[in-house]
């Protein structure tokens, strides 16, 4: 059902659009909540929920929550679904409450990206990525950070990563000879930095690889890549988690190591015996 509606997201009118995204990015509450609660949720009417099953062939919307139940009792079967933690913090126990709830969601997010479905993905995307001529990482804004680890996780593999970063207004100049053979690793999660698909469009069009990290199969970004990683953004406050994202770029330097044949681990100590001859390091006194 998922890959139906991303095959036929492009062609909904605007407001199915909105239904189907929110069907893809919450399989678990498709399958557990009320059709009224899903349309609540997503910002649509109900009636727009019942056509979009009836644009997918289905009778009706029960139709619908039936496939994704029946999905959820197999395991590992609905990725991408946030976990829930619905306790509030009790008056007067100093936070602790809160240190666990956010703990346990993140530990959630990233256990979730080890499912099978999920696994897929990653190895999909790191043949693409370690398999290419030139790699590339671009993640602008709140992403930056997660691009930005990438590239330097993947340094001490001796894999040097160019990051199409904004400092100076120079970072898109890295595109200069980029083609065929080339892959850009592209990170952007809602609501999308308009320069980072821009720059990701760009590369598209000299015929780049994109292997992307997004939030949604149906991001602006996941459809214009080869290959994508879907992580959630769920918190318990007002700011988007990024350690799924970031968590999805070491299991990708992981396996690009696996897939390099060298000695991963003997070039890592090469490189952190380099640098602590360049005095990068902080030394105790003596």
């Amino acid at each position: 059902m998922a890959e139906l509606l991303v095959e036929r997201y492009e062609t909904m009118p605007p407001q199915l659009r909105v239904a189907a995204r929110f069907v893809l990015d919450h399989p678990q509450d498709v399958a557990l909540m009320s059709m009224r609660e899903q349309a609540h949720q997503a910002g649509v009417s109900h009636s727009t929920m019942m056509r979009l099953a009836r644009w997918l062939g289905l009778d009706g919307y029960e139709d619908m929550r039936s496939l994704y139940a029946k999905a959820m009792r197999q395991p590992g079967s609905l990725s991408g679904t946030s976990a829930r933690f619905l306790e509030t913090q009790p008056a007067g126990d100093g936070g602790f409450s809160t240190v666990g709830v956010v703990a346990d969601m993140l530990a959630a997010q990233i256990a979730s990206l080890g499912e099978y479905s999920n696994a897929t993905q990653f190895i999909a995307a790191a043949d693409v990525l370690a398999g290419s001529r030139t790699l590339f990482s671009l993640g602008l804004r709140s992403e930056q950070a997660v691009a930005q680890h990438f590239a330097h996780t993947l340094s001490f593999l001796g894999r040097e990563v160019r990051l199409l970063d904004a400092s100076g207004a120079m970072g898109i100049d890295a595109l200069r000879g980029a083609g065929d053979g080339d892959a850009v690793l592209a990170i952007s999660l809602a609501p999308y930095s308009r320069a980072t698909i821009e720059v990701a469009r760009q590369a598209a069009e000299r015929r780049v690889a994109i292997v992307a990290i997004t939030d949604s199969s149906v991001s602006p970004l996941a459809r214009m890549a080869r290959e994508s990683i879907i992580v959630t953004t769920g918190s318990q406050s007002y700011f988007r988690s990024m350690a799924p994202a970031l968590a999805a770029t070491e299991i990708l330097a992981a396996l690009i190591a696996a897939k390099s044949g060298a000695n991963a681990e003997g070039k890592a100590r090469e490189v952190e015996e380099e640098l602590a001859a360049l005095d990068v390091y902080w030394k105790p006194p003596r």
